[in-house]
């Protein structure tokens, strides 16, 4: 059930929606091996609707042992609806998706919340049907929810408490969300700066889709960074263990 929040302004929640392995180049460049990395959702509760960045992995991977079950792992508390109902929130509540990019990852749990309206980058959405990318399933989004495309920054809430704004890169219509609350500003990156050490070191992955603009969009981190916001790295395994899952965040800690 819908909980009131008139006097508590917007609160910010984090939560695993599965793993997946993958060569650790593929999160930061130059680097040997594979990483098991989290597939991260953040739920932001605001008097005037909710609203989830990103919906982890499709409740399709749980169970699965074969394709691309070998390197996704999908426990069966993780899909973003058990994730909510465990927090006593009904997914038909979630009012907006914001698909930071449509990869399998980030976009895998949106039918699962049937009554939100999903919020794009038009040039994300083009390119999720164009076959280019095998990260893609249109299965995942392709859902016939209510789609609002949108190019450039945009605020959700009409009050400057979740602003999103373009970090391509990645894929060509990558945004991420910067989200003010009562104990400070987060940045939720999504896939645009992997680790806290590709903000640091500004290191790229081996692949990206074009790396003048991934560059750039570290920068923009780093800017923010720099200014005060916490970001929030999109894969960083590390980092994430730190991050309480399904409490509120306090950015001042």
């Amino acid at each position: 059930m819908r909980r009131s929040l008139q006097n508590e302004g917007v609160l910010l929640y984090a939560f695993t929606c599965g793993y997946i392995t993958l060569p650790t180049s593929y999160f930061i460049g130059g680097e040997a091996g594979k990483t098991k990395v989290p597939a991260c959702v953040f739920l932001i509760d605001h008097p005037n609707g909710l609203a989830l960045f990103d919906t982890g992995f499709s409740d399709r991977f749980v169970g699965l042992e074969k394709g691309l079950g070998k390197i996704v792992d999908m426990p069966q508390e993780h899909p973003i609806a058990e994730r909510l109902r465990a927090m006593e929130v009904d997914p038909a509540d979630i009012s907006w998706i914001i698909n930071s990019h449509l990869h399998l990852d980030h976009a895998g749990g949106n039918h699962l919340l049937p009554n939100a309206t999903v919020i794009v980058q038009d040039s994300e959405w083009q390119f999720g049907f164009s076959g280019e990318d095998g990260a893609y399933a249109t299965e995942d989004f392709d859902t016939g929810q209510t789609i609002r495309r949108i190019s450039g920054e945009h605020d959700l809430y009409g009050d400057g408490s979740v602003i999103l704004f373009p970090t391509p890169g990645h894929t060509p219509g990558h945004q991420s969300a910067r989200v003010r609350t009562a104990t400070g500003e987060a940045v939720l990156a999504g896939d645009c700066c992997n680790f806290r050490r590709s903000l640091d070191e500004m290191r790229m992955p081996d692949q990206v889709y074009n790396a003048d603009h991934y560059r750039g969009s570290l920068t923009r981190l780093s800017e923010l960074r720099r200014a005060g916001a916490q970001i929030f790295y999109g894969h960083d395994p590390d980092f994430w263990a730190t991050v309480p899952q399904g409490e509120t965040l306090d950015l001042s800690a």
